[in-house]
């Protein structure tokens, strides 16, 4: 069973998302907050799989509660999805550079919701290659080299990891991985996993953010 906690200003919307996921009975809501502080104090409380978390919020915004709970190291296995009206580049990057692991908007179908609580709680990051590609766009326009601990432990990749990096880099799917470089999509899952470890970063669009600024990706 996976335990979201739904974090919404807006007592209609937490009621309508609770109910579009309890009509899958691997989904469990265990949890509501109108408002980021609430929610941080919810995650601490309930350590869910999954925060569903909005944007726009009194007392204290959707973006600070991401960066807050990303920051608590006994909330390491709740995962963030952002969940918004707001389709906007700035509110994108910083709600994946605080640490979501996905960003959704409100008008996402009932049952591609519900499969992306799913996908997020399986440990995959929610992010479509359209906005893995505005996220690095973003890193293109402000480029910086990558940590040098970081640029070492690029030297010790073999280099069908590197190959994966650079599709990483350009926003692909472990399905499109696999076809780009003539693997079975399980065998592209545990090359990502392996670069996770072995580079010691967050997610997948961290790494994505490593290939870019190390000069892998054009």
């Amino acid at each position: 069973m996976i335990g979201v906690l739904i974090v919404d200003d807006q007592a209609l919307v937490r009621a309508g998302i609770r109910t579009l996921l309890e009509n899958d009975p691997e989904l469990a809501v265990v949890g509501e907050a109108a408002d980021g502080r609430t929610a941080v104090a919810q995650a601490r409380a309930l350590r869910p799989d999954i925060v569903l978390m909005d944007i726009r919020m009194p007392v204290m915004d959707g973006l600070e509660a991401t960066e807050a709970i990303r920051a608590d190291p006994a909330l390491d296995a709740s995962r963030i999805v952002i969940l918004t009206t707001f389709d906007d580049d700035d509110d994108i990057i910083e709600a994946i550079t605080r640490g979501a692991a996905g960003y959704l908007l409100k008008d996402t179908p009932a049952d591609a919701l519900r499969s992306a609580v799913k996908t997020t709680a399986a440990g995959e990051n929610l992010l479509s290659p359209a906005i893995t590609r505005r996220v690095m766009e973003h890193v293109a326009r402000s480029p910086a080299p990558p940590p040098p601990a970081a640029a070492a432990r690029l030297d010790l990749l073999t280099e069908r990891e590197r190959a994966v990096l650079v599709r990483v880099g350009h926003g692909d799917t472990n399905e499109e991985i696999a076809t780009a470089l003539f693997l079975s999509p399980a065998t592209a899952r545990t090359y990502v996993s392996r670069l996770l470890a072995k580079l010691e970063v967050r997610d997948r669009t961290a790494l994505a953010i490593l290939a870019h600024r190390a000069g892998l990706v054009d």
